[in-house]
């Protein structure tokens, strides 16, 4: 798992530094190569000869070495690192971290940091625990980087309580766990299809639905995040011109949408159909407006190809095939004939309402598999969902 890792190890001024001396031998020993960057004041704190003999690489502290005339670039490591972690991070050094300040070398490579980004905060209970200190956290979390939450114990000041860095082992657990769920879908090929269907009637009018295909845009990502190879195929929605880091097949009608998921799903590993597919399509579509009139309109509808059933009929051995339910009465009788009619493995349920379903920022479901086990998630963010299905996934369909 560490083998090859190339670590950044951000260590800052406080008391809990000498923590870090023995982190980054924990790091090294586990295989990975560490390169250390030290603020001007963690200097105060630990030695840069102990810290390279250790990892045997140079220890950076500033931006340029006076002494040997190099220049440390912080752009060429932010570039280089698999992952950082800077622990100890100081009330100073978060609050820095958290409004975009640079007056370091150890945070300017932070900000150019392409590589998912770990601290561990140390410091007395009460700064810990104060709400400029919390809502520091909480900023640099919403930026996407992961917290290793301080721990209880004896601090520096004599009092006890949380603001003691987490142990070295205890990082090395965290870090190690990321890396175990990132690579958790290595080698699987996902095909994932999402958003609505419009079925036009004529040039400006459609039959369609409210789906924003936010959903199928986290799962996407999540999927993509864990080492998949991920195509989604997208009904129309906001992200028709989004830069994806993974293949994306953009469609309209639902009919277009069953020609790429068939053609895609012959090498995929897992598929999974959140798309809000619309179930009829005009019988006649007309190339010019149709013009109101004083007569009642009636439009004669046919059923569109059922997406779910049909890749379902062609399943592979091995395979896995989930599908969404979005359902109004009856939920989990309804979702579990969905679940044996279309051949599925997993259907996810859930119905909607003023915080779940279409065009919501949360969504709260439950996972039916065809063992007849459940399992049910909290009300999160859908991105937080994305993360929640691909562990139930994994964990219950043995991926």
């Amino acid at each position: 798992m560490w083998a090859g890792k190339k670590i950044l190890l951000g260590i800052t001024g406080g008391i809990a530094a000498y923590k870090s001396i023995h982190l980054a031998r924990l790091i090294v020993k586990a295989g990975a190569e560490v390169q250390v960057i030290l603020t001007p004041s963690a200097r105060d704190f630990v030695t840069p000869l102990s810290l390279s003999a250790l990892t045997g690489r140079p220890v950076y502290t500033d931006t340029f070495e006076p002494k040997t005339g190099h220049w440390n670039n912080h752009v060429e490591l932010g570039l280089w690192a698999d992952l950082m972690i800077i622990a100890p991070a100081t009330a100073n050094t978060l609050a820095k971290m958290a409004n975009g300040l640079c007056d370091n070398l150890l945070l300017a490579t932070y900000l150019s940091a392409r590589c998912p980004v770990f601290f561990a905060p140390a410091m007395d209970l009460d700064m810990y625990a104060h709400p400029a200190v919390q809502q520091n956290i909480a900023r640099l979390q919403s930026f996407g980087n992961y917290l290793i939450d301080s721990e209880v114990g004896p601090l520096a000041s004599g009092l006890e309580g949380k603001g003691r860095m987490a142990e070295p082992e205890h990082i090395l657990q965290h870090i190690e766990q990321f890396f175990a769920i990132k690579s958790s879908l290595a080698e699987k090929k996902v095909l994932i299809n999402g958003g609505p269907t419009y079925e036009y009637i004529d040039p400006v009018r459609f039959i369609g639905n409210h789906s924003s295909g936010d959903t199928a845009v986290y799962l996407a990502w999540e999927a993509h995040n864990r080492g998949a190879e991920v195509t989604l195929v997208l009904g129309p929605t906001k992200y028709k011109n989004e830069n994806f880091p993974f293949a994306v097949k953009h469609v309209t009608s639902a009919r277009e949408m069953l020609d790429e998921c068939l053609q895609l799903s012959v090498n995929a590993n897992v598929v999974i159909c959140s798309a809000a597919v619309a179930d009829y399509r005009p019988k006649v579509t007309y190339d010019q407006k149709i013009k109101k009139s004083d007569q009642n309109l009636v439009i004669e509808l046919e059923k569109n190809p059922d997406i779910l059933a049909i890749l379902g009929q062609s399943k592979r051995e091995q395979q896995l095939l989930i599908g969404f339910a979005l359902e109004t009465e009856n939920q989990f009788e309804n979702a579990r004939k969905k679940l044996l009619d279309k051949n599925a493995d997993a259907i996810v349920l859930n119905s909607p309402s003023q915080t779940t379903g279409f065009s919501t920022p949360t969504n709260q479901v439950t996972v039916i598999f065809r063992d007849g086990t459940t399992a049910a998630s909290q009300l999160v963010l859908k991105e937080k969902l994305a993360s929640w299905l691909w562990d139930t996934f994994i964990n219950t369909l043995h991926l």
